[in-house]
């Protein structure tokens, strides 16, 4: 163990933190799988973390039902009995649409435009929302992110319909406040690059997810420990980091994903970048691993 410019202490694993916190609110994308597969010793860490008898909830800026979310962590190896939980940004999406009570969401009306991919349709199951082809037709956009068939690699594909959108001065809600992610080693924009053009250009968004508080109200419900002894773990230093700073949590800031090929392992640069985006994460490690 070492120590960086601001106390951010440099660590190899978990274990020397276990002590310190009853629960843990866990990223999945990018901290515990890249997309394709689990990364190595991630699910061994999940493993000795239950056998210490630590709560668990995954927390994830996937726009999709947390149930849709758990079953495929399943896939990837991740079972039920190693989490307490899992919340997703498209999970308090859906009850904000349901509930209406947010000012914000009571304005938006029936009628969506859809941006994202067919993969990201279970949002709009149960829910009273009529999907319209045209921004024409729409009282709101709700972007789930790019798809893969119109392209992963910059706004340019999604640009007629985020255009049309601003010259009705349609509300856009954003399920995911993701830039990018890289999956299996590929870098892929996400819906918060689509989002951030619509903001830049005059549109009105509404961000839900990480970093912002209202998604860590549920999770705090799920773990149901005193709020001091929780670490929230991540690799995304904008969303992750940020997210658990906001939430009033301890972060641990994982370097094996999104910032791998900026930072490496090199915590004293971590270390600088944090203290930059004026964050203080209480330790940095390359992997999640135990």
């Amino acid at each position: 163990m070492s120590t960086t410019p601001f106390d951010m202490q440099a660590l190899t694993g978990l274990a020397p933190l276990a002590d310190q916190y009853d629960g843990y609110i866990i990223d999945l994308w990018g901290t515990v799988h890249d997309g394709v597969q689990p990364y190595p010793g991630a699910i061994e860490c999940l493993k000795a973390l239950r056998a210490a008898g630590k709560r668990v909830v995954m927390l994830s800026n996937a726009p999709r039902p947390a149930e849709v979310v758990a079953t495929q962590l399943e896939h990837f190896g991740v079972s039920r009995d190693l989490h307490d939980g899992v919340m997703t940004s498209g999970e308090l999406v859906r009850t904000l649409l349901q509930e209406r009570t947010d000012p914000w969401f009571a304005r938006l009306g029936q009628k969506v435009l859809h941006v994202g991919g067919t993969h990201d349709l279970g949002l709009y199951d149960g829910l009273a929302l009529d999907r319209v082809q045209d921004a024409s037709e729409a009282q709101f956009i709700l972007n789930t992110g790019p798809d893969a068939e119109r392209g992963t690699d910059s706004v340019d594909p999604y640009l007629p319909e985020l255009r049309a959108g601003l010259e009705r001065g349609l509300p856009m809600l954003c399920a995911n406040p993701d830039m990018v992610v890289v999956k299996g080693g590929r870098r892929m924009i996400c819906a918060g690059a689509l989002a951030s053009f619509y903001e830049q250009e005059g549109g009105n968004v509404k961000w839900i997810g990480k970093p912002y508080p209202d998604v860590y109200a549920p999770v705090f419900s799920m773990l149901d420990v005193p709020q001091n002894r929780i670490l929230g773990i991540g690799d995304a230093l904008a969303t992750d980091m940020r997210g658990a700073a906001v939430a009033g949590i301890d972060g641990a800031w994982i370097l094996g994903g999104i910032h791998q090929e900026m930072i490496g392992d090199n915590a004293a640069l971590a270390a600088e970048e944090a203290k930059g985006a004026g964050l203080r994460p209480v330790a940095c490690l390359p992997r999640l691993v135990w």
